[in-house]
């Protein structure tokens, strides 16, 4: 019985196995994704501080980058 067991679980068993490893590569791409937009926010706060940029503008692209970080972190709870 214990044969027929394991060829039956067998399927089930892939199964979790390649959506564990999806579930690790999404995971991963979300990390990097959340890296290079925290990166992004703290080359935006050096060019307003060295006057690169205008205050309009730091505001606007902050809110883009601020509303992505947001949006990359209900990614991971939903």
């Amino acid at each position: 019985m214990l044969i027929i067991d394991d060829l039956l679980g067998a399927p089930a068993r892939g199964l979790m196995f390649v959506l564990k490893e999806i579930n690790k590569a999404v995971q991963a791409e979300l990390e990097a994704e959340e890296r290079r937009t925290t990166q992004a926010l703290s080359e935006l706060h050096r060019q307003f501080e060295d006057g690169s940029i205008t205050q309009a503008e730091f505001d606007l692209r902050e809110q883009a980058l601020l509303d992505q970080l947001e949006g990359l972190g209900g990614k991971e709870s939903g």
